[in-house]
């Protein structure tokens, strides 16, 4: 039986997926969000480049195999299962747990192979590694560790922890059969203030086993290890070093006690010999296997939930031990910033400004005189913010807004910064710029879509949905906003004889806009 298989994803590794597949002869499709990549792919490997939903609806596409960026994995995987194709998912099977339980569940309802990509799970060296450890060739097993360091690759969608460490986390729960009892972590945020670019990960399980992953890509040389310590033997896989030297056994390394003093044998490796089988090829060979035999994969759901909690929990520290860092090591250098607030190096802040709990202003931007930045506010990077300026609760003003003077932004009120926003599609050179002019107020939960601009002493209500250019002193209101009326300087409605209430100052109309052309005048 022949499984015909669709690759969803070009990317750096679904490059290998679509070559593997080729040699393997189940490459049937190749997808890719760029259809001259997926073209291009396709005239090498003599098969069909077709869209998503192209895939999904034809009936001669049997599997497909997702190496898309690891936030879209949940969406694609559950789309195809439900379109009734077996899915391979390159690591990690989803972000969340609710997630992957739902993958799960809706592979055994289509009776589909879900199955995730943890490739060293393949590899002939730790596939003999395990062998030992469950027939007790190593002897009662005390402690794992792996080291996978590199220099680069370098992510911005992602930090060292998801990037290098599922591997290692699903071959030493492989390793310990048993999940863990006790989770920590810690890490390094060296290039960026919010990715983790190295990080170790603690594991302790109930029968007392013990475990470590040391993950970094600033580091200066690669390596990729993965130690057990036995009370017979010690194993080193070594995935850096040829076929003949990649498993590397030490027996009879077990410490001594000679008149109650701890000693440490020396001895030699011994070296396994492995078959040269490619790990991608048995991987997806197994993939296919199972579509056709319909048993559970090596690295099932089950198996991608394991890792995917170790992850969780892991990633969960090191944000939260972060964000105390951020806070404890957040110099006042500004008499009005709260000591919970982040204000990071090159950023100006004029005089008697209050910026309040827990707020952020990021580089490059820079705050007038006069402001206040209530709490949870988040100003930049590259944002001009001017004097006067009142920004509420709860307000990010992202790349690309500017604020003249005197602005007011009400709570929980929202700016976009693209029109057309994806999680899973990085659109920052598309970033359209807001300018809100002098004096204008924007009301509590409204919102303003990027590309527009605010005119003087306009006034958008609470709830209202900017999408294109105000008038200056214009009353906004609804969905999408419409003009309701017109607005002085104070922000009072003017009636028909365009009067300001409170001072008295008039106005007139032309063409759709609005000048003050008196101060002062006594309404008869």
């Amino acid at each position: 039986m022949t499984i015909k298989v669709a690759l969803i994803g070009c990317g750096y590794w679904g490059k290998n997926i679509a070559r593997t597949l080729n040699e393997i002869g189940h490459l049937a499709a190749i997808s890719d969000y760029d259809p001259s990549v997926a073209k291009s792919f396709a005239e090498t490997y003599s098969c069909e480049a077709l869209t998503i939903d192209e895939i999904f609806a034809s009936s001669e596409i049997d599997a497909v195999a997702i190496a898309t960026p690891a936030a879209t994995h949940f969406e694609v995987a559950k789309s195809a299962l439900e379109a009734g194709k077996h899915v391979f998912v390159e690591k990690p099977l989803a972000l969340e747990i609710a997630h992957a339980q739902e993958l799960e569940s809706v592979s055994r309802r289509m009776n589909r192979t879900l199955m995730v990509g943890h490739l060293l799970q393949y590899h002939s060296g730790f596939l003999r590694l395990a062998e030992m450890a469950k027939t007790g060739e190593l002897g009662r097993l005390q402690y794992l560790y792996s080291n996978r360091l590199n220099f680069g690759k370098i992510r911005r969608e992602e930090d060292v922890l998801w990037s290098f460490a599922p591997h290692d986390i699903s071959m030493i729960l492989a390793l310990a059969g048993e999940e863990p009892e006790e989770i920590s972590a810690v890490g390094s945020f060296v290039l960026h203030g919010r990715i983790a670019d190295t990080t170790i990960t603690h594991l302790k399980f109930p029968t007392g086993l013990a475990a470590h992953v040391f993950v970094s890509w600033l580091h200066p040389f690669k390596e990729q290890k993965l130690v057990v310590i036995g009370d017979k033997a010690m194993a080193v896989f070594d995935d850096r070093e040829p076929l003949e030297k990649k498993l590397a056994i030490y027996r009879g390394a077990t410490v001594e006690w000679q008149d109650g003093m701890p000693t440490a044998p020396k001895v030699e490796p011994e070296y396994e010999t492995l078959p040269t089988t490619e790990p991608l090829a048995a991987e997806m060979q197994h993939f296919v296997d199972c579509c056709i035999s319909g048993e559970a994969p090596r690295t099932d759901a089950a198996e991608g939930q394991r890792v995917l909690n170790v992850l969780n929990q892991a990633a969960a520290q090191l944000s939260n031990s972060n964000q105390l860092a951020a806070v404890e090591a957040t110099p006042v250098t500004h008499p009005g910033v709260h000591s919970t607030a982040v204000v990071d190096d090159d950023v100006t802040i004029g005089d008697n400004t209050k910026i309040w709990h827990f707020s952020h202003v990021l580089s490059n931007s820079s705050i007038g005189s006069g402001c206040s930045l209530g709490q949870n506010v988040v100003v930049g990077p590259n944002v001009a913010v001017g004097n006067g300026v009142r920004i509420q609760n709860n307000v990010s003003v992202y790349d690309g807004v500017t604020l003249e003077d005197d602005v007011f932004c009400g709570p929980s009120m929202v700016f976009t910064n693209v029109t057309n926003p994806r999680a899973f599609v990085s659109r920052k050179e598309e970033f359209a710029p807001t300018l809100v002019k002098r004096g204008a107020s924007l009301g509590a939960n409204c919102t303003v879509v990027c590309g527009s601009t605010i005119g003087e002493y306009a006034f958008v209500a609470a709830g209202a949905v900017v999408t294109k250019d105000v008038p200056a002193h214009a009353l906004m209101v609804g969905v999408p906003a419409r003009r309701a009326g017109w607005v002085s300087r104070e922000g009072e409605i003017l009636g028909e004889d365009l009067i300001c209430p409170r001072t008295e100052e008039r106005y007139i109309e032309a063409d759709g806009v609005l000048k003050l052309v008196e101060k002062g005048v006594t309404s008869s």
